[in-house]
């Protein structure tokens, strides 16, 4: 466990720099919950994640001699740009090495603050191999993403900040490689023990949960998760250490969760969170943590540095899964006149097209077929059963996309 005044002493460090983010009621997650949640919003820091904070009370603490040697990382993305963030305020040349299919937005975060990124391995875990292999070889400060006293003391900086705030009965925590929850855990528990500490993993990267329910660290062998901020494929037998001794239950959520929880603080919290800072959000609304009714409950959401991409796909599949979206093949005589009749009809269904197309040339056609692929905008499940009924009142041969 890391002591509570070696906490106390990276808030005043990085004070000058790290933003106090909003602890914000959340009143449509309660309500939905039965439990009164309040949002720690990470997402809305400097680099925007909670990362900075640990790696800029790590640098701060290195010798004058060490930082002229320059450090090194090894991230997917927001501890990269934390480290960038924290060498480039001390003048201090950084290299960071990211995993080949890190998001572009990260990495473009990352040289915004002068660093140098290096692009290596398919995985974190492969990228911190090669930035230890180029630290011994440079000479240089790795600076851990949570193996690291300085760097776990630097994230517990959040739970003061939660409990200068309000008495809170349970804080839900996104797990990774262990260090947020690890240095929240230590500051919790020496503050009060009675508050139930509750890490959050994705599905896709089982291993500190695992360990965690073995009592001793095992690795798995690969990760597969959109919330890549937490795709930690090895468990740090450190981080382990303190979670065994202060944290009070791990849950896990799966991808098709994650999504949800990312689009429910994009519509009702007006908030843009990354799949990493989502999971304590997605384990409460799919009842995965178990609390007394109307607890107070504290969130990390840990980060918002998420890439545009994955965004998009995460839309349009949740409008699909909420009826809100339709997506058609229709067979029709390709004739003039067909195509009008359909759009016709769809217009009586008071379905909007957002999207069209038309081929005649496909191999699985008969000849003076036609398949038009159509999107509709849809007000529901019930909206949706009515468009189909009427394509079948009207002799349509259809089937639809998932």
């Amino acid at each position: 466990m890391i002591p509570l005044q070696e906490i106390e002493a990276a808030s005043k460090r990085i004070a000058k720099v790290v933003l106090e983010t909003p602890f914000a009621f959340a009143p449509l997650l309660s309500r939905r919950t039965g439990l009164n949640i309040f949002l720690k919003k990470e997402n809305l820091q400097v680099t925007g994640a909670f990362k900075l904070r640990g790696a800029f009370n790590k640098i701060s603490t290195l010798s004058d001699e060490e930082k002229e040697a320059g450090v090194i990382a090894a991230s997917a993305g927001n501890h990269a740009q934390g480290v960038a963030f924290s060498a480039n305020y001390f003048n201090v040349e950084a290299t960071i090495v990211m995993p080949e299919n890190t998001p572009l937005t990260k990495i473009n975060g990352v040289k915004s603050y002068g660093a140098r990124v290096v692009l290596a391995g398919k995985n974190y875990d492969e990228a911190y191999l090669h930035a230890i292999q180029l630290a011994k070889e440079q000479g240089k400060s790795f600076v851990h993403p949570f193996a690291d006293d300085a760097v776990i003391a630097g994230q517990g900086t959040i739970a003061l900040e939660i409990l200068r705030n309000r008495r809170i009965d349970a804080v839900v925590v996104p797990i990774g490689g262990g260090g947020l929850i690890a240095g929240i855990g230590s500051a919790i528990k020496q503050i009060d023990p009675s508050i139930q500490v509750i890490g959050v993993t994705a599905a896709g990267a089982p291993a500190m949960r695992n360990s965690y329910l073995l009592g001793r660290a095992v690795d798995t062998t690969q990760v597969r998760t959109i919330a890549d901020g937490i795709a930690v494929r090895d468990t740090s037998p450190k981080t382990l250490e303190i979670i065994l001794r202060t944290v009070d239950e791990i849950v896990e959520v799966d991808d098709e969760e994650i999504a949800d929880g990312i689009l429910f603080l994009l519509e009702n919290q007006k908030l843009l969170v990354e799949g990493a800072g989502a999971v304590g959000v997605a384990a409460l609304l799919h009842s995965k943590i178990d609390l007394p009714p109307e607890s107070e409950v504290a969130v990390v959401l840990s980060g918002g540095n998420i890439d545009v991409t994955m965004l998009n796909v995460i839309i349009e599949k949740g409008l699909i899964k909420s009826y809100r979206k339709m997506k058609l093949i229709v067979t029709l005589i390709d004739k003039p006149g067909s195509l009008m009749r359909l759009t016709e009809l769809l217009a009586k269904a008071n379905a909007n097209i957002v999207s069209i197309g038309y081929d005649r040339t496909s191999t699985h056609l008969a000849f003076g077929d036609a398949n038009v692929s159509i999107a509709l905008e849809t007000k529901g499940r019930e909206h949706q059963e009515e468009i189909r009924h009427l394509l079948l009142e009207h002799g349509y041969r259809f089937h639809e996309e998932r």
